[in-house]
């Protein structure tokens, strides 16, 4: 293998020589982390958003949860495959192809003049996103393979991926408030144009890792529909309840076809996803982390959003803004505290540290009234939650790239954003069909007076709030006993 030196980059950005560093590599990681925030707040914003698309619309409330459930089918279904494809015709024009699909389908929603336009755009991104997610965070895996400086670069990308979805709030508030419901939208086109010059300007020649694996199309095609009939099931559990008959197909279907999927893999040539890169301790243990994570995480969003709006009369805008001391602390603990931490003690207690953390900050939140102070209730439990959260992500996400082959750095990455698509899914259903299940007991033990009402839906935000205390717990528990103790190796690089 040739060498290779500062002045030309290696394939990827991954240096090909021990100890020889992408040139650029600090730009690289604000143009990358700038197209994951484009991402993760895309699930958020449009949220804030929807009410008055749907008014500008004119389309009934029981299609509204198509707008959300378009954009996660399309992006959860096609992660895997994303994730190959970078890896068969390289990251560059993998993520480049994903940020110019996500503006083209970003800007087709922003004008969309009906209904079946608006969930086209949102699957046309879904998909979009599932071809740049995992081609962002396989080229930040390959650019940093120094233990000191990968642990801040993922410690960035990380704050990136654990607080885009409350900045999604602010930042939908905002648009909504003083502009449009389109800007939702609009607002990917300054993120896309931005990471693209970034790519163009800053990312090095690059093409396939090594020897092009060639696309194992029974898998592709399996995994894809399971992956779809599990989110299309958990989706279908919130709104339609667990004893419908789709939920129970597309669940079902779904399973199976995942389990099949898995015995294709270990009888074919060349595997979609190679099971030597889940069955790996240390990337299996941070893969079931970041699911877990997701699951307990979107909880906070949605119900606390519920909280402060439909109970304590919050506008959109003050919303977001009441959710800001959690990016803000995840942002200082990823990229202040984790960095210099995780080098030294490793992955272990870091997540199990936050997961602890993020187990007391929701405690601390199932303990809101319906007139409880910000400053004493709210804000210190998302301040705790923050500190949990930045350990978590800084520490899962590298530990889940670590080590692996250039020729699976694409999928390996993608199975992290699938992942938390699928824990979000799984959580998001499970806590809403909790939360009704509490506000239909308290009424029935309480009526249904106006004053019974808040106390019931004040009820299930608690019960919201302590399954996702108990999942982060579960959390601290997983990674104690999968994990390996030790640090990381001072140098992240791939073998091939």
């Amino acid at each position: 293998m040739a060498d290779t030196t500062l002045e030309s980059p290696a394939i990827d950005g991954a240096p090909k020589r021990h100890g020889a560093r992408h040139e650029h590599r600090w730009w690289v990681l604000v143009v990358l982390a700038l197209s994951q925030l484009m991402v993760v707040l895309d699930a958020t914003i449009v949220n804030i958003a929807l009410p008055t698309a749907q008014k500008a619309l004119d389309f009934d409330s029981d299609q509204r949860q198509w707008v959300v459930t378009a954009y996660s089918l399309a992006f959860g279904g096609l992660l895997l495959l994303g994730g190959r494809l970078s890896d068969l015709f390289g990251r560059k024009v993998t993520y480049i192809s994903g940020l110019v699909g996500f503006a083209a389908a970003s800007a087709f929603g922003g004008f969309a003049q009906n209904f079946g336009e608006l969930v086209a755009a949102r699957a046309i991104q879904g998909a979009f996103g599932a071809l740049l997610a995992p081609a962002a965070l396989s080229l930040l895996s390959t650019t940093f393979t120094d233990g000191k400086e990968r642990g801040r670069a993922f410690g960035v990308f990380g704050a990136v991926a654990g607080s885009g979805g409350a900045v999604g709030l602010l930042l939908g508030g905002v648009l909504t408030e003083y502009a449009s419901w389109r800007w939702c939208l609009f607002v990917n086109l300054f993120f896309a144009i931005v990471a693209i010059i970034g790519a163009i300007t800053f990312f090095g020649k690059q093409g396939p890792a090594g020897t092009r694996p060639k696309l194992d199309l029974p898998g592709t095609v399996v995994v894809s529909l399971g992956l779809v009939g599990i989110v299309y099931g958990f989706s279908s559990a919130e709104t339609n309840g667990w004893g419908d008959a789709q939920t129970i197909t597309s669940l079902a279907v779904g399973v199976v076809l995942l389990i099949a999927f898995v015995i294709l893999e270990s009888r074919v040539a060349h595997p979609l996803l190679p099971l030597r890169v889940v069955l790996d301790r240390q990337r299996g243990g941070s893969y079931l982390t970041v699911a877990l994570t997701g699951a307990g995480l979107f909880g906070v969003f949605l119900f606390l959003a519920y909280y402060l709006q439909a109970l304590r009369g919050y506008t959109p805008l003050q919303t977001g803004i009441g959710f800001l001391p959690m990016p803000v602390t995840i942002a200082l603990t990823s990229t202040l505290i984790a960095p210099n931490l995780l080098p030294r003690v490793g992955p272990k207690p870091m997540i199990v540290v936050g997961a602890l953390f993020g187990s007391g900050g929701l405690l601390l939140l199932s303990r809101i009234g319906l007139d409880s102070d910000y400053w004493t209730t709210i804000a210190p439990g998302l301040v705790v939650l923050g500190l949990g959260m930045g350990c978590i992500f800084a520490s899962a996400f590298n530990t889940a790239t670590q080590g692996i082959d250039p020729r699976d750095a694409g999928v390996g990455s993608a199975m992290v954003n699938t992942s938390q698509q699928i824990g979000g899914s799984i959580g998001t259903a499970v806590l809403s069909t909790l939360a009704a299940d509490s506000v239909t007991r308290y009424l029935g033990d309480h009526g249904t007076s106006p004053s019974a009402q808040a106390l019931a839906q004040l009820d299930s935000y608690h019960t919201a709030f302590l399954t996702s205390s108990g999942v982060f717990a579960a959390i601290a528990v997983l990674a104690f006993f999968v994990l390996r103790w030790g640090r990381p190796p001072a140098s992240s690089r791939q073998t091939s």
